[in-house]
């Protein structure tokens, strides 16, 4: 028998947790429902992992209550907690979201793990220029500024939206971006006013081709957006395509190119950029095995 939330049902944390659980068990996996909760707990309640084992029976205040069952309505409806909080956690920073926004992924933590490790090896200084194309949240060229001694950032993203956003993450992590509405897809244009060369190019462009979505998780279909996420199955390349001809003209010779990437497309993005003149591919695979990034090394001289 499922549990009423009622005040009286729901004063003690330990019946609240099973609450949430039972409200939520045909609709999330069971290791997500124990996240959920736990991050329930530490938002509303302020507790934290050890005090949630260790205050069981403590009492939840009325308003808390209140929050808690109206987060998990929400959750009912499948939007994403991070979102409903308006914050998530990317490489140990915190970072705003909205649904302007994709919630940074796990596998976009380790594309950047891998180009702050490789910087700092090649570049010991860490007198770089980098930039990112399609920001989105500001994950990427935020922990890139964090962790790279001396790098200059710029990042660039069609939504003004998500701009906004980006701006709002710099200004909570307390970093220099400097941020650029422009759509890459229009190449010669975002060029132009593009000025000077970078030593490394990094981007997680839109991806998923429409005949993937039915296979994608709904909270994801109906809340995050989509102009981040899908291109058309005729052209899943469309992004690559353009980035490496921006890259063309905006890499420095020796410069670096990173992507996240569709699983499904790898060997064909690594042709492409070797096409286009770009050597020393690579194509890595994810900590789940799957092929998620693609480097590559400008040849180009300009």
């Amino acid at each position: 028998m499922r549990y009423l939330y009622d005040a009286i049902t729901y004063r003690k944390m330990k019946t609240t947790t099973t609450y949430i659980r039972e409200t939520l068990d045909t609709l999330y996996p069971s290791e997500e429902i124990t996240g959920i909760t736990r991050l329930i707990f530490s938002q509303v309640c302020g507790l934290s992992h050890n005090q949630q084992i260790l205050c069981k029976d403590k009492q939840i205040p009325e308003k808390e209550k209140e929050d808690i069952h109206a987060i998990i309505n929400r959750l009912k409806k499948m939007e994403p907690l991070q979102y409903i909080f308006g914050e998530t956690e990317f490489y140990s920073l915190p970072m705003k979201v909205n649904p302007s926004v994709l919630i940074p992924r796990p596998e976009t933590e380790e594309l950047v793990d891998m180009i702050i490790k490789k910087s700092i090896t090649q570049s010991p200084t860490g007198k770089l220029n980098i930039l990112d194309i399609g920001t989105g949240s500001g994950c990427i060229p935020i922990t890139l500024a964090k962790h790279i001694p001396d790098v200059v950032v710029t990042a660039i993203d069609i939504s003004e939206a998500a701009l906004q956003t980006a701006k709002e993450n710099a200004v909570l992590n307390n970093v220099d971006i400097h941020f650029i509405q422009a759509d890459i897809l229009n190449t010669s244009e975002t060029a132009k006013f593009i000025t000077g060369n970078f030593d490394i190019i990094v981007s997680n462009p839109p991806y998923v081709t429409d005949k993937e979505k039915i296979a994608m998780c709904e909270n994801v279909i109906a809340y995050e957006p989509h102009c981040a996420l899908f291109v058309p199955d005729n052209d899943p390349l469309l992004f690559y395509n353009a980035i490496a001809d921006f890259a063309l003209s905006k890499l420095a010779p020796e410069g670096m190119i990173y992507f996240e990437i569709n699983a499904n497309y790898g060997p064909e993005i690594c042709g492409m950029l070797q096409e286009k003149g770009f050597t020393q591919t690579e194509l890595i695979r994810d900590l789940s095995g799957k092929n998620r990034f693609i480097t590559a090394i400008s040849s180009i001289l300009l």
